[in-house]
């Protein structure tokens, strides 16, 4: 009997901390997708435009290195482009303008119950929808919170766009 209680208890404990393992990491991918907004506004300041990419960020010396995601394995090949290992990031460039005027940047967040995923934009730059233009945008991904980024089932897609 005392085994059973003691099994029980070590039970409820791991899936407490499961739980806070996930909104840790999700804590910390907002964090990183807030950096990276105010990287972009930095880079916009010095340049006129945002860059096409978060590697700009990176190249332009706004960031020290593409930030990845907690669950991305250590040591592993440097980001490239958008995964939710990597984050997301799409840009906008109106008719006429010298480079990007808008970007859309996320993150694939685990808890699905999180309060950041009431807060967030909700712009579905593969075509415009809730965005500040209402046209595709290059690289664009669902910032929509039904599921990650990119689509990942049991993710769910937390994101900015200026």
């Amino acid at each position: 009997m005392v085994i059973g209680i003691i099994g029980l208890l070590a039970s409820i404990i791991v899936v407490n901390l499961t739980g806070a393992r996930k909104r840790a990491r999700d804590t910390k991918r907002v964090a990183d997708v807030r950096n990276i907004q105010t990287a972009s506004e930095d880079y916009y300041g010095k340049n006129g435009q945002y860059p096409a990419t978060i590697g700009g960020l990176v190249t332009g010396t706004q960031l020290p290195m593409w930030p990845l995601d907690p669950l991305a394995p250590s040591g592993g090949a440097p980001c490239a482009a958008n995964s939710d290992l990597c984050y997301w990031y799409a840009s906008f460039t109106p008719s006429g303008a010298s480079g990007p005027q808008s970007y859309h940047v996320g993150a694939s967040l685990e808890d699905q119950g999180s309060m950041l995923l009431n807060q967030d934009r909700d712009c579905v730059s593969t075509a415009g929808t809730n965005c500040p233009y209402p046209s595709a945008y290059t690289n664009g991904f669902t910032g929509a919170d039904g599921n990650g980024c990119g689509g990942a089932v049991s993710r769910y897609c937390y994101d900015i766009a200026q």
